[in-house]
């Protein structure tokens, strides 16, 4: 038997990246009195890491609560990058409806499509939210249509398709019927109340405690703490739980302390009942799909699996020059308690033993996926190097198989010949090509996941800055051979020593330089990208010779190029196979995998990825 608990909703709110969504849990944060009208709190407020700060977008999920009409609203935040999928899956175990927002100019996008998908899947409840209806370029009626053709196309079932809308300026905190009405607009709360007509409360299933670990957290006076929604019974501090694992039942252990929600924090209560999202202390052995039970009363519920991840990276202990001296956490030993630290809470990325012991095998979605670890753990003290990404083949009855991936593009209309060549020659295949008003255009295409490995910086200079692009998993091909990706060769020191303006200087004719003056380099490290194919092995470290014979225009004033800041996901796409970059936490090198220049060949040789 089961019943509903019809003072609590949980819900997600899931879209593609940057169409408002942690602007929006702001307003509805505000409209709930969740913060007092004269308090200082930062915009996008649930984005507490300093990663999501700069780049401006959601990485983990996150939870809040607040209360409206005598209800809790638990809110779970979801990332809207295709690499942080997994985030988004673990989050929907936890809820029974979900706000899908689409941008009322955009409209949807492809990770729209995934995480919408997701939620059809499991059958959640769905409120569309069309939002930034104040941009000037916003086409709300259009946009309808697209959702509904989105629904269809994902054979939408009569219940699903029958979905209430709601227009939002999340910037404003203002929700209307009518995208006409804007203006009349007052605050949010016709948003609040289409939650609780349309998303049900949880259904409360009878028997013991069993409460799904969707997230995993630490403290430092408590211990692991599991965060997750209990399904039926209750917790209370001091009862005897056991913790059903995908290996069987652990030990027996106790509840020392319980939190739930309450805005964005975290309140001791006495008690947690069945549809509520908690947070216990006292299981220490735990990951993410477990399930807490009573003790003497095992009942796993269906553990949460994600999508398989389709990119591979190698991490390495630093075998640099210039290792140790900016981190003190470089040792393999290290790197792999951090990375299995990282996966008891992330649940899309693997990770393996390489074949020697200095090397890591780590899986997961996309490039910035790894980028994002990368820049978390440089933060942290750590010392690595991380080689090109490579995607994950399959074999499927003697085929060899490769991911594909479906990519959407707007841009302006008179990039689209520069666009389509580049991906001609990644092996992509044009669906689609749209005119979407104000001189710019939508094209899709289908890629193998490869093609896209160092083309996002390509499809930024290509379309001068001006081009959105966005992408996601849509299944396996039979592989598809070798794809063209870095035409140029890579400049190489040859000896140590620091940079000097009169080299550079000398060099810029024979590529574009990736150093500034007064850098120091080591044999073998990468200071620039050759104008040719082949790499050089050249002396960045020269100085002019000083005579006392002068001649006119020979002491001319040096004036160097700009040389633009390393960023991590540039330097992962930029790589060959026999490269690496050395991530430290001052800088970042690229290097020869081989450093001596006299063991290694200049001629770069294409390889088929094939392994």
């Amino acid at each position: 038997m089961s019943h509903t608990n019809d003072k609590i909703r949980n819900i997600a709110i899931i879209a593609h990246v940057d169409h408002g969504k942690t602007t929006l849990v702001d307003g509805l944060l505000w409209q709930a009195g969740t913060f007092r009208q004269n308090q200082q709190v930062a915009e996008r407020a649930m984005d507490s890491l300093d990663l999501e700060k700069e780049r401006g977008i959601t990485l983990v999920a996150k939870n809040g609560s607040v209360i409206y009409k005598g209800v809790r609203v638990n809110l779970v935040d979801t990332p809207g990058h295709a690499d942080f999928g997994g985030e988004v899956e673990r989050g929907l175990e936890m809820v029974d409806g979900v706000l899908l927002l689409v941008d009322a100019a955009e409209g949807p996008l492809p990770q729209t499509r995934f995480v919408l998908k997701h939620a059809m899947e499991r059958d959640l409840k769905i409120v569309v939210v069309m939002n930034k209806i104040d941009r000037p370029d916003a086409r709300p009626k259009e946009v309808l249509d697209e959702v509904y053709g989105l629904f269809l196309d994902l054979d939408a079932k009569d219940h699903q398709i029958d979905f209430p809308i709601i227009y939002t300026n999340a910037r404003k905190r203002i929700a209307v019927k009518d995208p006409e009405d804007r203006e009349n607009g007052k605050d949010l709360t016709l948003l609040f109340d289409a939650i609780l007509e349309h998303i049900p409360g949880p259904k409360i299933e009878e028997g013991p405690l069993r409460m799904l670990i969707t997230n995993t957290n630490y403290s430092d006076y408590l211990g692991r703490l599991a965060v997750g929604k209990i399904f039926s019974g209750q917790v209370k501090i001091g009862d005897k739980v056991i913790l059903c694992q995908e290996n069987g039942a652990s030990p027996e252990t106790k509840i020392t302390a319980l939190f739930a929600y309450e805005g964005l924090k975290t309140v001791p209560v006495e008690v947690a009942g069945a549809g509520d999202i908690a947070i216990v202390a006292g299981i220490e052995e735990l990951k993410i799909g477990d399930t807490v039970c009573e003790a003497g009363k095992p009942e796993p519920l269906k553990r949460i699996y994600v999508e398989q991840p389709t990119i591979s990276i190698e991490m390495l202990v630093n075998g640099s020059p210039t290792a140790g001296r900016d981190g003190n956490r470089l040792t393999s030993r290290v790197l792999w308690d951090r990375i299995e630290k990282e996966l008891r809470t992330n649940v899309s990325l693997l990770a393996e033993r390489g074949q020697t012991s200095d090397v890591i095998i780590l899986r997961g979605r996309g490039e910035l996926q790894f980028a994002v670890l990368a820049e978390q753990m440089r933060r942290e003290g750590f010392e690595f190097m991380l080689g090109r990404p490579k995607v994950i083949n399959r074999d499927n009855n003697g085929v060899l198989e490769e991911p594909l991936e479906h990519v959407v593009m707007d841009i302006p209309e008179n990039c689209v010949g520069a666009v389509t060549e580049k991906l001609g020659i990644r092996k992509g295949e044009m669906t689609n090509l749209q005119k979407m008003g104000a001189d710019r255009v939508r094209l899709e295409f289908d890629i193998p996941s490869r093609g896209l490995i160092g083309f996002r910086a390509q499809f930024l200079n290509d379309t001068r800055g001006l081009g959105l692009m966005s992408s996601y998993f849509n299944g396996y091909i039979p592989h598809k051979g070798h794809i063209i990706d870095r035409i140029n060769g890579a400049l190489v020191a040859d000896r140590p020593g620091k940079t000097t303006p009169y080299a550079i200087f000398n060099l810029e004719d024979r590529g574009k330089m990736l150093v500034k003056e007064g850098t120091e380099v080591y044999e073998g490290m990468i200071i620039g990208e050759n104008n040719r194919p082949n790499d050089i092995n050249v002396d960045i470290t020269r100085e002019k010779k000083l005579t006392n014979i002068r001649a006119a225009g020979s002491d001319e004033n040096i004036i160097l190029t700009p040389v633009p800041a390393l960023t991590l996901e540039w330097c992962i796409a930029w790589l060959a196979d026999d490269e690496v970059v050395e991530v430290t936490p001052n800088h970042l090198r690229l290097r020869k995998r081989v450093l001596a220049s006299n063991k290694r060949s200049i001629i770069r040789t294409p390889k088929d990825e094939k392994d």
